[in-house]
């Protein structure tokens, strides 16, 4: 399962790079024939600083630096009945406080790809395939606690990978997609953490001592429905909103409970280059258990599944080309 994954991520990494035309044709109906074939191609890259230094601030205050990079690269093929979407998004940030550590603020590795065909160009639904692809670039930490680590590469990944039923009058700006058949695939390729049984796999099965008797899953699969909304606008004047939500639901473990991923982002241009972000993140997965101190000391208790949210606010630079 783990070479076909490295075969997968080859491959869509490979659309975003270099695009087979020979494979594609566009129709331009006011020329009324077939023309020669065009991909839309983006790329993005960007950074985000903030500092505060104090000299004799009777208020008192730590000195601190905090940097985010971002870069996105998209390749989209569309023509009155076909559309086919490819994406990848990396981000990577870090905070240093004086006296503290250095310590990772945001880390995200995300490929997506989405295929959809409309069998009537009047209408505004697709059928549509999606394939979703998450994990991180760095170890992660409980902070202060850097001797163990809660997640790595691939420690969690997620897959998802289904098919079902999209509307979306102008398909780039608004999108509502329901799949009744999605497959969720969880990935735990660090044994340590399979056997603690974190992010949902089976743990391992431990004798009387806390030796290891068979090793936990590293790998968990689920089928369930996915209904995802993307909505993208222009707020004000240089004030650009996008909103992404997906809903997830598992037929065979706990159906009904949902897993929630909403990111709800404010985009401010200043000009040409400079910029400013304002963004929400919250994420709810009942396979993701938190833990808390037990009254034994070293130890640590089960608290169960939490809400999860963070809050980005940046000023930088970003550059499309």
């Amino acid at each position: 399962m783990k070479h076909r994954l490295v075969i997968l991520v080859f491959l869509v990494t490979q659309v975003l790079v270099a695009q087979p035309d020979s494979l594609f044709i566009k129709f331009h109906p006011e020329k009324e024939k077939y023309d020669s074939p065009e991909w839309i191609q983006k790329n993005k890259f960007g950074i985000d600083l903030s500092e505060v230094a104090f000299v004799n601030w009777n208020s008192g205050g730590s000195n601190s630096i905090s940097g985010l990079l971002g870069f996105e690269s998209s390749a989209n093929y569309k023509d009155p009945f076909f559309y086919w979407n490819n994406n990848v998004k990396i981000r990577y940030g870090i905070n240093k406080q004086e006296s503290r550590e250095l310590r990772k603020t945001d880390d995200l590795f995300e490929l997506n790809s989405n295929l959809g065909y409309q069998p009537d160009k009047y209408s505004h639904w697709f059928y549509s395939a999606r394939f979703n692809f998450k994990t991180q670039l760095a170890n992660g930490y409980k902070y202060p606690n850097r001797d163990n680590e809660i997640s790595r590469l691939m420690a969690p990944g997620y897959l998802f990978l289904g098919a079902g039923m999209e509307y979306g009058k102008q398909i780039d700006e608004l999108s509502l997609y329901f799949s009744p058949l999605t497959l969720k695939t969880t990935f735990v390729l660090d044994q340590d953490l399979a056997n603690a049984g974190s992010f949902g796999v089976e743990p391992a099965v431990l004798d009387s001592l806390g030796n290891v008797i068979v090793e936990g899953d590293r790998i968990r699969s689920e089928v369930g429905m996915l209904l995802t909304n993307s909505y993208e606008m222009e707020v004000a004047e240089n004030i650009k909103m996008s909103n992404q939500l997906s809903l997830y639901s598992d037929y065979i473990n706990n159906f009904g409970n949902v897993d929630i991923d909403w990111q709800l982002t404010f985009d401010f241009k200043v000009n040409s280059f400079v910029k400013a972000t304002f963004g929400s993140h919250l994420k709810y997965d009942d396979d993701v258990k938190t833990t808390e101190p037990s009254e034994i000391e070293g130890e640590f208790d089960e608290a169960g599944a939490k809400v999860q949210w963070k809050q980005i606010l940046g000023v930088g630079f970003a550059v499309n080309f």
